[in-house]
């Protein structure tokens, strides 16, 4: 058996991967929240935005915790086409489960039916990622664990949905997006712990692309897209904020007639 360390870096990885966990939440939180106040292309652009950085920041999350994990007796890539599969799998899929919920007349059935496809799409991830990596070696995965970690994986997507539903105030979404990252990458070490490895030395070249090749400089990528939606979500003006200006323009409009 290869031991597994899953903090190569110490606690560097755990942390920046939880940081990139809360941020994708948080920002995909205050559009979905945008989107249910919106209506027509709006609501479809706003809840596409949503979509694309909660499965940004649950993909950088899990890679960015695999820069820290390392088997002994083997050095580890990454297939390529599996790896930006992965991504695309956890926009799509968490996609059709924020739409749910942001084009659902029945909320109580949206939020079961949008928390269980985005669950699924995260944990969906998660393996397919898992799919991508190379070593030498026969990877093994404990049952009980693997099922604890869709577990959490739909609860956590079920309550981020509920929060986007019923909470406005930005600091409630800030909390909500803590305790959102908090339970993806509790997801992902859940599923990372399942994880045994029986290595087999050998000489021969592993096919694909190493951590640092490929991983990190899409990570870095993917991070800043983030950081810059983000941006661009804080300075837009909300409905109310458009409301208001609005109702501020047309006492004046009258005046000028």
């Amino acid at each position: 058996m290869g031991h597994l360390d899953h903090a190569a870096f110490g606690w560097l990885t755990p942390v920046l991967s939880y940081v990139m966990a809360c941020i994708g939440a948080a920002l995909g939180l205050r559009c979905t929240v945008r989107a249910l106040g919106a209506t027509g292309r709006s609501r479809r652009n706003w809840l596409l935005t949503a979509a694309s950085a909660i499965g940004t920041g649950i993909w950088t999350m899990h890679f960015v915790a695999m820069l820290g994990f390392s088997v002994s007796g083997t050095e580890m890539r990454y297939n390529v086409p599996l790896t930006i599969l992965s991504l695309l799998v956890a926009m799509v899929v968490v996609g059709a489960g924020v739409f749910a919920v942001g084009y659902g007349r029945d909320r109580g059935r949206a939020l079961v039916l949008g928390g269980l496809t985005t669950g699924l799409g995260v944990a969906s991830m998660h393996y397919l990622g898992m799919a991508a990596l190379r070593l030498h070696g026969v990877v093994r995965y404990d049952p009980v664990l693997v099922g604890l970690s869709v577990v959490i994986a739909v609860v956590a997507a079920t309550a981020a949905l509920w929060a986007a539903l019923n909470i406005r105030s930005p600091v409630a979404v800030a909390v909500a997006s803590l305790v959102m990252g908090g339970a993806v990458s509790s997801m992902h070490y859940t599923g990372m712990m399942a994880v045994s490895v029986r290595v087999s030395p050998s000489r021969e070249a592993l096919p694909g692309a190493t951590a640092m090749q490929f991983i990190f400089p899409l990570a870095v990528g993917l991070g800043s897209y983030l950081f810059l939606t983000s941006a661009f979500v804080a300075l837009s003006p909300t409905a109310r904020e458009r409301e208001a200006s609005a109702s501020a323009q047309r006492p004046v409009e009258s005046v000028a007639r």
